[in-house]
């Protein structure tokens, strides 16, 4: 995950809660991805600042350090070496293809695309295969990135013999929470977030702003909770009642303020122990700082080793 600080539901429902069921059945590896964040940000004054805030918010939301590394990738130089290998393996017309990056280019607006943006996809699967990554959890928008892993794998294999495996993705159940203006994505830059690290009363406040049902002006009118974004939260944070919310909506029982409070609340709550575990670390930064150097050296001793295999492989070795 790329390092831009505090993190918000979008992150949670879309990677953390599955990571940290994963963590659980899986041995995981969680990537700090600060020379990924060079790619459509060039200020590096905040970086480090901001890899600290989303490592708390990853702890605070369950992951677990003692069995689930957690480093940056700019610690582990192996890395940049693992992609420039890899970029002897893929062309730039199959790199320019790639829709994810395509999409990126189109929302950032960016005129022209920088060369280590446009092979990003290359360093992500150096990130992946250097820890000889079987199962990839992502998003459906990364989707694309894996399968350019899985070629470059397969071609690497091909070329030089058996030495990495070609990862799936693994796609979360609800992989997607629409930001509070009705955008499918969550994004600080678009302002319709709710932070993990937001208190009751900020979360309340921003609920407020929600987008609903456009036809649905004053209570008594009837409802569509199918395209209602305060009904998708519900559906997340407080399913015991949506089938109460969805009737009470469709038949005008049930008002939009009401309905946003009863949604903040439910909200509220469900992130009340990642808030708690959230000021421990805060109040402790020795304790995150020893957690990620741990990290960060289980993570160098892996990519030694698999450069290792790499080198003899490619008969490098001196």
């Amino acid at each position: 995950m790329r390092p831009t600080g505090k993190l918000h539901l979008g992150h949670l429902v879309g990677a953390l809660e599955n990571w940290v069921a994963l963590q659980h059945s899986f041995q995981n590896y969680h990537l700090i991805a600060d020379y990924h964040a060079l790619t459509t940000n060039l200020d590096t004054s905040g970086l480090y600042q901001n890899s600290i805030e989303m490592l708390i918010d990853w702890l605070a939301a369950g992951i677990d350090p003692k069995i689930s590394p957690v480093f940056r990738q700019s610690q582990v130089k192996e890395h940049t070496e693992l992609q420039l290998l890899f970029a002897m393996l893929i062309t730039s017309a199959r790199l320019e293809r790639n829709p994810t990056v395509k999409d990126q280019v189109r929302d950032l607006n960016i005129e022209n695309i920088s060369y280590g943006h446009l092979g990003y996809p290359v360093l992500q699967a150096a990130d992946i295969l250097l820890y000889k990554g079987e199962v990839v959890p992502v998003g459906e928008d990364q989707v694309p990135h894996v399968e350019i892993t899985r070629e470059i794998a397969r071609r690497f294999n091909a070329q030089y013999g058996k030495v990495f495996p070609e990862p799936e993705p693994k796609l979360t159940t609800f992989a997607r929470l629409p930001g509070l203006d009705g955008n499918m994505k969550m994004s600080k830059s678009a302002g319709n977030t709710i932070l993990l690290s937001d208190s009751p009363e900020e979360i309340a406040k921003r609920m407020k702003t929600a987008v609903t049902d456009p036809q649905k002006v004053r209570r008594g009118d009837p409802g569509r909770p199918e395209i209602c974004l305060v009904f998708t939260y519900h559906k997340k944070f407080n399913p015991p009642e949506v089938p109460e919310i969805e009737k009470n909506c469709r038949s005008g029982a049930l008002g939009c303020v009401d309905c946003k409070l009863n949604a903040a609340r439910k909200i509220a709550d469900y992130l009340a122990p990642i808030r708690e575990r959230r000021k421990h670390y805060e109040d402790h930064p020795a304790e995150v700082k020893e957690i990620l150097a741990a990290g960060e050296t289980t993570a160098r001793g892996i990519a030694k080793t698999t450069m290792d295999e790499v080198h003899t492989a490619m008969n490098l070795g001196g």
